[in-house]
């Protein structure tokens, strides 16, 4: 029998698209409220027989573990998203998220209820985290199989934007809830109105969702499995870790999520605590940057449609690379302005960090198989981010200790771009890539140019 592609209308593709947006920007609006709240307030809250040095250790641990959780989210739900649909597992991950970020608003404290407190926090923050695990791959993933091709760069940036909308969102609350609320009101009650305002957004996203249909390309490799189905041994985690696709997506995300931890985490914190700079000068460069970020990220997804997604992502690394060390030497050099030190923050970030998440989405969903993509897109994004994002600023910390300098920043900066480089450099081309194709881009690649030395030779 003949299989007919899916059909799917202009509103179709602005629903996913929106909902895209809306899931990726309520993930990150969550993780964002709860590490400002964890800095903030939550020490006080749930952690005060503590000493205060201790309480934000522990505060911040809360904060560690939704990560770990996530690992766990992107296996479970990226397996589920491979055999059940795309849609029923985005419907899933946003109601956990969002639910378990409204219910943080309604706990009680540790002057009422005592150490359940924090152990109500910490499994709110793991379930949490293994919905997020898996949101921003399947958002990848539900997105770049309903784009047409030719577009699918710039519509899948979309996702990309939905970060710096959920990061801006969340700040601006808290930011709002210091402006007009004394320090004894916020810690009273009005820490809790930022977990229950997302509601709203979550109502909002769980409502498209509910309305929006199946992605194309499942639906038309589901159709075609059911004459062939998909041999077991193809989903293992053996044969992920197998496939030179997982590793080079995994490169990619890894030199992207370091230089944003570097940038991002540490080198606002060792500005701030180790030079002593006004902490408004790296958090106002960052938020100016993010907005950018609305002009950046879609450019270049724009861009990636007409020249491919290999060439930005080498100029790119090349110019973080490049750039690292005049960049880097005077962001850290006090005898230039405020605002010189902004522009070479905004500039390092847009190049090192939001131009390569601009590409991420879209590059890493065209690495992978139809059978597998969300499995191996969202455990190589999580695992590569974990590690990164996790362990990078410790060490980074470590080293400048170490050495008394900031030149660990530059030499870890240009290590994570060389290796998104060298990823870029060993990648096929995967730009409108057939999405439903089975095999894995690179291991399609090398069968059809085996196939063609194959018949050069006969």
């Amino acid at each position: 029998m003949t299989q007919t592609q899916p059909q799917r209308t202009t509103s179709d593709l602005v629903k996913a698209a929106v909902s895209g947006w809306l899931g990726t920007a309520l993930e990150f609006m969550d993780f964002q409220l709860y590490s400002l709240g964890a800095a903030l307030v939550f020490h006080e809250i749930f952690f005060p027989e503590q000493s205060a040095a201790m309480a934000l250790i522990l505060a911040m641990g809360t904060y560690g573990a939704g990560y770990i959780a996530r690992i766990v989210g992107a296996f479970i739900f990226g397996r589920m998203g491979d055999r059940i649909g795309r849609k029923k597992v985005l419907f899933i991950t946003i109601t956990m998220m969002g639910i378990c970020t409204t219910l943080i608003g309604v706990l009680p404290t540790y002057a009422q209820i005592g150490i359940f407190a924090p152990v109500l926090l910490v499994t709110l923050r793991i379930i949490q985290g293994l919905g997020a695990g898996a949101e921003i791959s399947g958002a990848g993933t539900m997105l770049a199989e309903y784009a047409p091709k030719g577009k699918r760069g710039i519509i899948s940036s979309l996702v990309a934007m939905g970060t710096n909308c959920g990061t801006l969102s969340a700040t601006a609350i808290w930011a709002l809830m210091f402006f007009v609320l004394d320090r004894e009101e916020l810690v009273a009650w009005g820490w809790r109105i930022p977990f229950l305002a997302s509601v709203v957004v979550m109502i909002f996203a769980i409502w498209l969702r509910m309305n929006l249909k199946e992605s194309p390309v499942f639906e038309k490799v589901n159709d075609e499995d059911n004459a062939a189905p998909v041999p077991e041994q193809e989903t293992t985690l053996g044969a992920m870790f197998k496939s030179k696709s997982f590793w080079l997506a995994t490169g990619l995300r890894f030199g992207q999520a370091g230089n944003s931890g570097l940038i991002q985490t540490f080198l606002a914190g060792y500005l701030v605590q180790t030079l002593l700079f006004n902490k408004s000068i790296p958090t106002d460069a960052l938020m100016i940057s993010s907005i950018l970020g609305f002009i950046t990220i879609p450019l270049l997804g724009w861009l990636s449609d007409k020249i491919g997604r290999r060439l930005p992502y080498i100029v790119l690394n090349i110019s973080a690379i490049i750039l690292a060390y005049p960049m880097l030497s005077i962001i850290v050099d006090k005898t230039y302005t405020p605002g010189v030190v902004m522009l070479c923050i905004i500039i390092i970030h847009n190049f090192a960090v939001l131009g390569l998440f601009a590409l991420e989405n879209i590059t890493m969903a065209e690495m992978f198989g139809s059978r597998n993509r969300f499995t191996r897109m969202a455990i190589s994004k999580e695992a590569g981010g974990l590690v990164a994002v996790g362990f990078g600023p410790v060490l980074a910390g470590i080293f400048c200790n170490m050495t008394g300098s900031w030149w660990p920043i530059v030499v870890m900066m240009v290590v994570y771009s060389l290796i998104g480089l060298l990823s870029a450099i060993l990648m096929p081309e995967v730009c409108d890539r057939d999405l439903s194709e089975a095999e894995d881009a690179a291991e399609a690649n090398a069968l059809k140019v085996k196939a063609h030395n194959y018949g050069v030779q006969s």
